[in-house]
């Protein structure tokens, strides 16, 4: 990707080789290493460090509201950063670094809150390198090309994933010692742990030296997307909507306060709050600092996204439900136990690791086909079939009695997950100019993460309606994913999609 000084420039952005494509998306396996070592384990470490089922969404916040903050910073800092190591790399190396550090201590953590502060490290941290990389694609690659650079992403999601969950089980086959005392996390869990931050640096390190990135100038001489009218901004009317959005956030938190409501449905209260004063925050500021870019890009956002922040609300809320609840129903309910120091408990909590490898293996294969389904079906329907195969992965975890069977469950589980990493940002391709691809997929990461935080805030909520039975969850989230999979219909097609294979 070096352009040479003794040839002209290209007037539209090159085409890639496949091995280029393959160096810039491998930082993601050791991303998806570390991200997979956390959705498979945290909920374990926690229940072992003295957390009660009911209250793990709560400790879970840490992610989603990481997520909403560090995102569209780090991707309206990189749209404007230009060093010698690039414009997206710094960041790739410095969140390495950091989320190296918290998977080194976070099975040493010596109590639940110590774990749940080195969640928010880790989260923050995997954030900070996930960001670019989405935007990395949009860089490097005509939008001809950009699904299967998504795919190709989702192919070493898919294997990262695959080796990070299946660890403690490897190790515990190895005869690692994989139960412990009464507040301590089993070997299993820390040895995989190191050996994830180890493979995180290295991956990410493998991308930073073997890539290259093209000078904002000329991207932007390439840019292939249409300019984004700024909306009129009447800021009398921001501020009356700001103020619907304080009183609406701060009567429900009241409701919640003085009518015996969930604890947990103030964080809904809070968030539509806190969006409230983020607006009128923005009625009340002059000049062009980095705040008043992010919330003026949020309500200038295409079109293409705002339909596809419902699809995303939707797949994530489901995805969310599945990290939270499938440790707590698996063992439950296909291993009889729920006592953390039991050896049928860790069991079961290992099996949960299986099958999270099983559907991101799925995933990995998923990604090789998903461009031939694209250029068959194009990229709506693609998304339609493959959100709906999860949605009845999901809910075929109540109907599999023997933990086995679960491994088909998780078929489907892999094609929507593939699906929901590359489809929705192949139909956004289009649509973000280049000088904004950073802030915008920042932005695109709020339909990802409010959805979490809905979770977090609903979920108990109806666990308890439903007699406590995690299980359940699992069967709310798989019809979440297929409502999903219905919206996508509604989201206009780009005019230019990729055709061809991520295969050599």
């Amino acid at each position: 990707m070096n352009s040479s000084t003794h040839t002209p420039t290209p007037t539209a952005k090159p085409t890639l080789s496949f091995w280029q494509i393959w160096n810039m998306c491998f930082g993601f396996l050791g991303i998806q290493f570390g991200f997979a070592l956390q959705n498979a384990n945290v909920s374990r470490i926690f229940q072992t460090l003295g957390a009660k089922m009911d209250d793990i969404p709560i400790l879970w916040i840490a992610a989603p509201l990481t997520g909403l903050i560090v995102q569209p910073i780090v991707g309206y800092l990189s749209d404007r950063t230009w060093t010698g190591l690039g414009r997206r790399r710094p960041y790739f190396l410095v969140g390495a670094v950091l989320a190296t550090f918290a998977l080194f201590f976070m099975p040493n953590s010596p109590t639940l809150w110590i774990a749940a502060g080195l969640l928010w490290v880790l989260d923050a941290s995997i954030n900070i390198s996930m960001e670019p990389f989405r935007a990395f694609v949009g860089d490097q690659l005509p939008v001809k090309q950009r699904a299967n650079g998504y795919a190709m992403q989702s192919f070493f999601i898919g294997v990262g994933s695959v080796i990070a969950s299946l660890l403690p089980w490897l190790l515990a086959k190895f005869g690692v010692d994989n139960t412990a005392g009464p507040g301590e996390v089993p070997a299993t869990v820390h040895y995989a742990f190191y050996f994830g931050g180890a493979v995180l640096l290295g991956a990410i390190l493998w991308t930073v030296f073997t890539t290259r990135e093209y000078p904002p100038e000329r991207l932007h001489a390439w840019d292939e997307a249409p300019p984004i009218a700024p909306r009129a901004r009447d800021t009398g009317r921001m501020r009356r909507n700001a103020m619907i959005w304080l009183v609406v956030g701060i009567a429900f938190i009241a409701a919640v306060a003085t009518q015996g409501w969930a604890k947990e449905l103030y964080i809904l209260g809070g968030l539509v709050t806190a969006y409230g004063v983020l607006q009128f925050m923005r009625t009340t500021m002059t000049g062009e600092g980095g705040f008043q870019h992010i919330m003026d890009d949020l309500q200038d956002m295409p079109q293409t996204m705002r339909q596809l922040a419902v699809v995303q609300f939707f797949s994530w809320f489901a995805l969310f439900a599945m990290w939270i609840y499938t440790t707590g129903a698996v063992t439950s309910v296909h291993y009889g136990s729920s006592d953390t120091t039991s050896a049928a408990y860790n069991e079961g909590a290992n099996w949960v690791g299986v099958l999270f490898a099983a559907y991101n293996g799925f995933a990995a294969l998923a990604a090789i086909v998903i461009p031939f389904m694209v250029k068959r079906w194009g990229l709506r329907v693609s998304h339609l079939v493959n959100a709906t195969l999860g949605g009845l992965g999901l809910i075929s975890i109540a109907v599999f009695k023997d933990p086995q069977w679960l491994l088909l469950s998780m078929v489907g589980v892999g094609f929507a997950w593939a699906s929901i990493l590359s489809l929705p940002y192949a139909l956004l391709s289009d649509s973000v100019p280049a000088q904004k691809m950073g802030v915008y997929m920042g932005i695109f990461n709020f339909f990802i993460v409010i959805p979490q935080l809905v979770a977090v805030s609903t979920l108990p909520v109806l666990m308890r309606w439903f007699g406590n039975h995690p299980l359940y969850m699992l069967v709310i989230g798989g019809i979440s994913m297929i409502i999903a999979g219905l919206c996508v219909l509604r989201v206009r097609e780009p005019a230019m999609h990729a055709t061809a294979a991520v295969t050599p």
